[in-house]
């Protein structure tokens, strides 16, 4: 008789919550009409992810303590949970964005992509294997080829495919090599036991276990766009639907640091005397190329591009930090931040479509005044991008910087507050323009004109707003919320 592993499916309710509107998306694409498949599958993926919001909230409420799920593949924690409650709104958000997107032909499998990226991201988010970190990896990310791609009319767009599955190809192998060297000195694919083994072992020094933790690190660089690993990040987020864009700057990075830090608590402790340093040095490096890249760009989305190479430094901060207050900082920064990340390319993706091109800086000369309500509301992420009091960006700033002052990482602290000014040129030069009237001889887009308010994008875009200012007067909840969830990891 075949011994199988109990399988524990209200812990993966998340992921199966949006695997089965996928399911259904698909399923659209031959059997809905042409005139309502956008309507139909739109609303099965939203649906999905409010689902897995749902049981995502309830796992993390009926889960007090942290244990090892289908042979000790998935961990069942509120770390896990509450991530996956970041990434399922992350995608509820996506698909208010995309609505509006002027897709002739794949829109069921478009939805379809969004849901099953998501289901992988929300199971990646859980995972406590080498292998199911391996197969989630890959299963979120082939998705998100596809997507970058999927309008195969524009050049621009298989130009970002092919570079994000040339770049990510890269990441995955040099994870899935360092994975390898891991087993191979351990014996083990569970996280836990890799920490054990190493520990009563005494392998922390292990010539494998050094050169396979390196290598793991660097493919989870590739995915969290640390520079040097984000050559990748400025033409892929230009050339993909701005929407997609939006969902990869939110949520790749969110579940890239959730995994990261897992990782590192359960498995390596032993060597956090080399990997803190490492993290530190990646921290700094793409605090600088992050920003003074930024400077000199003209279009929208590279500039966003390059805030958020400069916003992993400043959450790696934390990370590096290596104490329980950076892995509750984290939590917190992620909640601004993906809200911030998702309305500002939602105001470009409008001011895109209005335009039918790229949006440079100049494009959104006088939009404060044609559009208030994403004017406004660009104008409030870009004060949260900065760190400006009154948005949740001002405290998951200070609390990254807590976490490295706690460390007795002073001068980490001096870099982050400098390259924060350093921000403030490109981040206030848009608010500047915002709310500037368009010079002679350009195009005015009059508000109410041709074409109409997107209702469902302005909605996200409210609830972006309200995310970024209320995480900011919210404060005390969400850092008991992602208090409770830093106690699953042995911090």
């Amino acid at each position: 008789m075949i011994q199988t592993p109990h399988v524990d499916w209200f812990a993966m309710s998340p992921s199966l919550a949006l695997l089965g509107a996928a399911a259904i998306a698909l399923l659209a694409a031959v059997l809905v009409p042409a005139g309502t498949r956008k309507a139909f599958s739109a609303t099965v993926t939203f649906g999905g992810f409010i689902g897995a919001f749902v049981a995502a909230a309830l796992l993390y409420g009926l889960t007090p303590d942290a244990t090892a799920v289908i042979s000790g593949s998935l961990a069942r924690d509120r770390w896990g949970a509450l991530a996956q409650i970041i990434l399922a709104g992350a995608g509820a958000l996506t698909v208010l964005t995309s609505y509006g997107e002027k897709t002739k032909e794949h829109v069921a499998e478009y939805y379809t992509l969004l849901a099953a990226a998501g289901a992988g991201m929300l199971f990646l988010a859980q995972a406590s294997s080498l292998l199911t970190i391996f197969l989630a990896l890959e299963w979120f990310s082939l998705c998100l080829y596809v997507l970058c791609a999927i309008d195969i009319e524009r050049k621009s767009r298989l130009e970002a495919g092919m570079k994000y599955l040339i770049t990510g190809s890269f990441g995955s192998a040099f994870l899935l090599f360092g994975s390898a060297l891991i087993f191979g000195a351990t014996g083990t694919l569970r996280l836990d036991k890799i920490g054990q083994a190493i520990a009563e072992r005494g392998l922390s020094d292990d010539p494998l276990i050094v050169t396979g933790l390196a290598l793991m690190l660097v493919g989870l660089a590739f995915k969290a766009s640390l520079a040097p690993f984000h050559q990748w990040t400025p033409d892929v987020y230009q050339g993909s639907p701005t929407p997609v864009s939006g969902f990869m700057g939110a949520a790749t990075k969110a579940v890239a640091f959730v995994l990261m830090i897992r990782v590192l608590q359960t498995s390596f402790q032993e060597d956090a005397h080399l990997w803190t340093v490492l993290l530190a040095v990646l921290s700094v490096a793409s605090l600088a190329v992050g920003n003074l890249a930024a400077l000199v760009q003209k279009d929208v989305k590279r500039i966003l591009a390059y805030s958020s190479v400069s916003h992993a430094g400043f959450m790696l901060m934390a990370v590096a930090a290596n104490n329980a207050i950076g892995g509750r900082a984290v939590l917190y920064y992620l909640i601004p931040y993906a809200a911030m990340s998702i309305g500002a390319f939602a105001v470009v993706a409008a001011r895109e479509r209005e335009l039918g091109r790229d949006v440079s800086v100049e494009d959104l000369a006088g939009y404060g005044w044609e559009r208030p309500v994403l004017g406004v509301g660009m104008w409030i992420f870009m004060l949260g991008f900065a760190g400006f009091p009154l948005t949740g960006g001002f405290v998951g700033k200070f609390y990254a910087f807590t976490a490295a002052y706690r460390h007795g990482w002073i001068w980490l602290v001096i870099v982050g507050a400098a390259a924060t000014a350093v921000s403030l040129y490109y981040y206030l030069g848009i608010v500047r323009q915002l709310f500037l009237r368009p010079s002679a001889g350009r195009p005015v887009v009059v508000a109410g004109g041709s074409p109409p308010r997107d209702a469902l994008l302005q909605v996200a875009v409210l609830a972006c707003i309200a995310i970024t200012v209320g995480s900011f007067f919210g404060v005390q909840p969400l850092i008991d919320l992602a208090k409770s969830a830093a106690g699953s990891l042995p911090f």
